[in-house]
């Protein structure tokens, strides 16, 4: 094949998630010590990435932020706080001369949907194929881990790459650095009954940051109880959540979404915001099965299982200052073409 004849765009999606139980067990050291469980679904609100060779720089764009970074050559990919994990995944996986690397999310960032780690995903799926190269799922959700946590030094879990890579409703034990995968197949007519339920809402952005993921786990490192109590039950809830999927359980699994976000409070004073309360009041008075936020909290999002599908509780949570965003399964995970 002459040169000429290569492809010269190269394009990858990936889907954010929800966390459906057990976030932040995913995370070191806990997750090293105690070992992690998590149940989560990924969602069909995709994180984009489009790679186009040529041109004159090396022109990073993220569409969301309304960013832009270009230099030179290679050498000028430092991590400065701007587009990092763009950056780090050119670091990590190469591709030689002039180009122009671009991203987009359909939820809104910060939103604790998991969006920097479908990124990650979307990035690795993308370059991979400018190289020519193809990773299996679980080896594209691994790589794509290493890329945030090792190359663009962001500490976090690997349950949002997985769900990124993998696609559906997933059981994930962590024991680190083993990883268990346990793929949950809900009944059709139980998983449509769900998705007709679920009230997705962006409250704002999240406020938590890498310093917060370390304030909770230095907390756990000093033996706090009611941190390292909390984390705990969030595995047993976890447990019992990808029970209640597997039987169909509307009731429990609503119930087990608020068990799992009052564990979650316990673990910082910031973790519920005053546009949350307001939320979660106005969704109490529709009388929801359970709901809780969406990934680490302190803003972001939240989501909420409904008793019968009624659009009315979508307007009340506009109402209370909420984007209600549109949330489906995604059964399929990263991919690129």
């Amino acid at each position: 094949m002459r040169r000429s004849d290569l492809p010269t765009e190269f394009r990858a999606t990936a889907p954010a998630r929800l966390d459906l139980a057990g976030g932040w067990t995913d995370v070191p050291p806990f997750s090293t010590r105690a070992g992690g469980l998590v149940v989560n679904a990924a969602i069909g609100l995709m994180v984009h990435v489009e790679l186009r060779l040529g041109g004159s720089l090396v022109r990073l764009e993220s569409l969301d932020l309304e960013e832009t970074v270009e230099c030179v050559n290679a050498a000028g990919l430092v991590l400065d706080g701007r587009l990092d994990l763009l950056k780090a995944g050119l670091r990590m996986f190469p591709v030689l001369g002039p180009l122009t690397l671009s991203t987009r999310s359909d939820a809104p960032p910060g939103s604790g949907l998991g969006g920097s780690g479908a990124l990650d995903v979307a990035l690795v799926a993308c370059l991979s194929a400018a190289r020519h190269e193809r990773l299996e799922p679980r080896e594209l959700a691994h790589q794509a881990w290493l890329l945030e946590t090792k190359e663009a030094r962001i500490p976090g879990g690997r349950q949002d790459q997985l769900a990124a890579a993998l696609g559906g409703f997933q059981r994930l034990s962590f024991r680190d650095p083993d990883v268990g995968i346990e793929p949950i197949s809900l009944d059709p007519a139980f998983a449509e009954a769900l998705e007709r339920r679920l009230v997705l809402c962006y409250t704002g952005q999240s406020r938590v940051s890498g310093a917060t993921i370390a304030r909770v786990m230095s907390a756990y490192e000093r033996g706090d109880r009611a941190v390292t109590g909390a984390l705990e039950e969030m595995k047993d809830v976890a447990s019992a959540m990808a029970e209640a999927l597997r039987t169909a359980d509307l009731a429990k699994v609503g119930a087990l979404l608020s068990e799992n976000w009052t564990c979650q409070q316990a673990l910082d004073p910031g973790m519920r915001t005053v546009e949350m309360a307001r939320l979660e009041g106005v969704m109490r008075d529709h009388k929801v099965l359970g709901g809780k936020a969406a990934g680490a909290g302190a803003g972001g999002s939240m989501f909420f299982l409904a008793r019968d599908p009624d659009a009315s509780i979508s307007n009340a949570a506009r109402e209370a200052g909420a984007t209600v965003l549109p949330a489906r399964w995604a059964w399929e995970g990263g991919r690129a073409w």
